[in-house]
């Protein structure tokens, strides 16, 4: 990496304070410091889903590539339209999706035309079949005020016009790009490799699943967390399990980490505590900087970059507590990875939803609730927290469908007062 080190980055912001560092300043600075990683790579559209676009994608043709009818009904000059009485036209032909019409259209005439049909010369309207009157094999009458001119045409290049970007650089692409893609008759896109990520936790209480749980030791539940966030991003994933409490075993799982990993995520070891070791070795294989944040949960963290052997890789150690795990990488990790994996800026989507009851909130800190969205009587969005917002109840994370998001700034919020919401469902 080329850029200033992140001791040097943070060294011209003015007010930081690592020890009491508001949420808004630690995400401008893990956003304003990592950088895309490179490497691109062309794959078939079926293998495209929730890749992120290399490059734009330019339209070989216009869509749709000829004027043509939005309707099952006739096709005629709307210069026949009568101001002030029914137009009856005679019926030259049938034009059906796929097939020209070869003859021509004059004045007072129509012909059959089906939904996406070619217009033929001269055509400029299309009055559907269930308004029309009196259809015969040779004529059709069009009562007056039925339709105007121009109605249910769809002009050539209305959605795409040739040569334009259909798709741009850095976007997540979707069910319906590829569909757009296919519409294009494009096979292949050129997209961002996959971002290889490292996870693991640490902790000498923590146990794997299928391992005997001793008596004070509990099942390591942050890795399968992490795996899911991760997964939903369309990472790479090196699981590299549950890691020791000593020295040896974190400098050893690091430097693994940074050999084969773009980024690193850990949980657990970067709080006050007699035994981790956490933040010594990540201070002394790297560029790594240690917050208290101003919020909870997940006031601990640690930021920064590892080096080993030559290879480089951005270090995000996360606190150990399951709750303060997903919070911290939906709000500080996950877009920091869109920006590495290339993708456009993405920030989570925000629902102002009513509070059913009081929720008691002090300034100077940003706290995330889980809570419950639906809506009232009335279909207006409301939310409820779950319950008890202790950092270990992962169930109550489980139970919750969104997240409250109580600014900074904010204090207690009444019931009825409008708040933030962070929606899981679809979140990436």
């Amino acid at each position: 990496m080329t850029q200033s080190t992140l001791s040097e980055f943070v060294s011209t912001l003015t007010d930081y304070d690592p020890n009491a560092l508001p949420v808004a300043q630690a995400q401008r600075i893990v956003q304003d410091f990592v950088q895309p990683i490179l490497g691109i790579e062309t794959v078939a559209i079926w293998q495209a889903l929730d890749r992120v676009l290399a490059a734009d994608v330019i339209s070989p043709i216009s869509v749709p590539a000829h004027d043509n009818s939005a309707m099952d009904g006739f096709a005629f000059q709307g210069a026949d339209l009568l101001p002030d009485a029914a137009t009856t036209l005679a019926i030259k032909g049938t034009v059906f999706a796929g097939k020209a019409f070869d003859g021509s259209v004059g004045r007072g005439e129509c012909v059959r035309i089906m939904t996406g049909a070619v217009m033929p010369a001269g055509c400029d309207t299309v009055v559907p079949q269930e308004f029309t009157q009196n259809a015969s094999d040779s004529a059709v009458t069009v009562p007056q005020g039925v339709v105007r001119t121009g109605d249910n045409r769809r002009l050539m290049g209305e959605d795409l016009k040739e040569g334009r970007a259909a798709l741009t650089q850095g976007r997540i692409l979707r069910p319906a790009d590829l569909g757009l893609l296919a519409s294009l008759g494009i096979s292949q896109v050129m997209v961002q490799r996959r971002l290889r990520v490292a996870f693991f936790s640490t902790g000498d209480e923590l146990r794997s699943l299928g391992d005997t749980l001793d008596p004070g030791c509990i099942y390591d539940s942050n890795r399968y967390t992490l795996f899911g966030m991760l997964t939903r991003l369309g990472c790479e994933l090196i699981d590299m399990g549950v890691v020791k409490d000593d020295p040896a075993s974190l400098e050893a799982a690091l430097r693994s980490a940074c050999a084969n990993a773009d980024a690193i995520i850990t949980s657990g070891g970067v709080s006050v505590g007699a035994a981790d070791y956490t933040k010594q070795i990540m201070a002394q294989l790297g560029d790594v900087t240690f917050w208290k944040i101003g919020m909870r949960p997940g006031r601990p963290m640690a930021f920064g970059t590892i080096t080993s052997k030559g290879k480089t890789a951005y270090l995000f150690g996360l606190p150990g507590n399951p709750v303060a795990v997903m919070v911290t990488f939906y709000f500080f990790a996950r877009d920091a990875l869109l920006r590495m994996m290339g993708a456009s800026s993405a920030p989570l989507p925000l629902l102002r939803a009513a509070s059913t009851a009081d929720i008691r909130k002090k300034p100077g800190r940003t706290e995330y609730q889980r809570g419950i969205l639906s809506t009232d009587a009335q279909g207006n969005p409301v939310v409820r927290i779950t319950g008890s917002q202790g950092s270990g109840v992962l169930r109550s994370m489980s139970e919750a469908n969104c997240m409250v998001v109580l600014r900074h700034e904010q204090g207690n919020v009444h019931a009825g007062d409008l708040v933030d919401v962070v929606v899981f469902d679809g979140l990436t």
